[in-house]
Formats: C-alpha cells, structure tokens, sequence
C-alpha cells in the first residue's frame, strides 16, 4: 500500500530530515514539525526542489508539550484530509553514568524519548482509530535490545521501553486496517551520534534513511535497518555476557 500522506516528527535534522528526502522521492506529501522552525523551512525548499508535484506542510512543535502534539496532528490531519502514516521519530541522547549528578540531562532524555514518545502515539493512534486506517511507526534503537553503560545507560532504557510500547499498540490493533512497525535503527551518522567515533558499522545518513524507508514501506512489525549487519548483531548482542557489553560501550 502507497502511504501519500506522511507525518515526520523531529524533521529538521538527522534521520527525520532524511526519511523526509526519501519519502519526497517517493511522490509522498508531507507534515514535517520540529522545534528548529527555520531548518524545517529550508528543508521543505529542498523537498520541492527534488520533487515540485508533493505538498510539504511545515509546523512547529515541541513534543515535550504534549497538548501541542494533539494540536498540531489535529491541524496536519485537517490540511491532508488523511493521514496515512505518522514516523514518531523526535529524540535526544543527553546523559551520562546514574548517580554521577547528570539527573536533569538523564530526566531530559527520559521524558522526549518516552513520555513524549507516548504522546505522539496517542495523538497518531487517536487520528487512526478514527479513520481506521493507518501506519503508525516509532523509531527506536538497536540499544534497545540490551542494557548499556554511561551516556548510554538511559538512552537504551527509553528506547527499550519504546519498542515495548509499540508491541503492546501492535497487538492492540492487530487484525484491523491499522499498522504499527517499530525501527531500530543501527550505528547511522547523525548529529545525535556526531561524537561516536568508531562506532562499529557506522554508515552514512543518507544510506542509513534509504535504508530506513525501505523498511518502513514493507510495514513490518519490527525491523533492524540497515538489515545487513544489524538483523544478525541484535541477537548476538541479546546473549553477550555483561563483562563484554562494558567494554564495548
């Protein structure tokens, strides 16, 4: 099925941007809100610029307030009459080591890749329900498969969570019209990741995405992208002892 109408949250930059390139390839309309309204902005310019037959809606929004989720999903589903698949995909990876005094940015982290995860969730879930249709998709981590160690401890946690989340909307609404994937993307260049050095596997933003929205496309229940090595590592990574997940985060 051919999703034309495409919500992107946390659009202006790294993997939102570049699903949102992807999908414009693709003859996709798109609802692209972030807080950094200007860079939403000259990605839409970009957007026409690749593809002049889509529509490109730019909004601005802050999903950790979570009133202005419903709004401005209520406002998208009113400018494209439909709404085929929302990407909940707004995150951040602020903080460190539990109990060395980063509580706000670790709290930060907790709250934009859950609580305000959930938020969007309901907000697209409500839309779907209504319509009974559409895609729901969550972007979540290949660190949600383990625990993981400093900056990364809460970071995995949240992102844990979410892929549980998203199973639990999944079986909520299975066997009816609407569809829920969750991705777990791999090592991708980003600003997000930008001081991850070495990263095992790292590709760049642009294969990463294309990656990604090929995955998405398919409507899987969850996928590892890219595929290649990540669908193979995320069950070695499940049974690795504790000693040897130290050393590698």
């Amino acid at each position: 099925m051919h999703r034309k109408n495409i919500i992107i949250t946390g659009a202006s930059s790294g993997l939102g941007k570049g699903m949102a390139i992807e999908f414009a390839k693709q003859g996709c309309n798109l609802g692209l809100c972030a807080r950094r309204t200007e860079r939403l902005d000259e990605l839409k310019t970009e957007l026409l610029a690749i593809n002049p037959q889509i529509n490109v809606w730019v909004l601005a929004l802050d999903v950790n307030n979570h009133q202005q989720v419903f709004e401005v999903f209520e406002q998208y589903q009113q400018l494209m009459g439909q709404v085929d698949r929302v990407i909940v995909n707004a995150g951040m990876g602020k903080g460190g080591s539990i109990g060395t005094g980063l509580f706000e940015a670790n709290k930060q982290t907790a709250q934009t890749n859950f609580v305000a995860a959930l938020a969007q969730c309901e907000a697209a879930m409500k839309i779907f329900r209504e319509q009974n249709s559409g895609h729901l998709v969550t972007v979540s981590s290949i660190s949600a498969v383990r625990g993981f160690r400093r900056a990364m401890t809460v970071y995995a946690a949240t992102k844990a969570g979410l892929t549980s989340l998203t199973e639990g909307i999944r079986i909520d609404v299975m066997h009816t019209p609407i569809k829920v994937t969750c991705v777990h993307p791999g090592y991708i260049k980003t600003e997000i990741n930008d001081h991850a050095q070495g990263a095992p596997f790292m590709v760049d933003a642009q294969t990463g995405c294309r990656a990604m929205v090929k995955s998405i496309n398919k409507e899987p229940a969850t996928c590892y992208v890219p595929s290649y090595p990540w669908a193979i590592l995320q069950l070695i990574l499940r049974i690795l002892p504790a000693s040897i997940m130290r050393k590698m985060s």
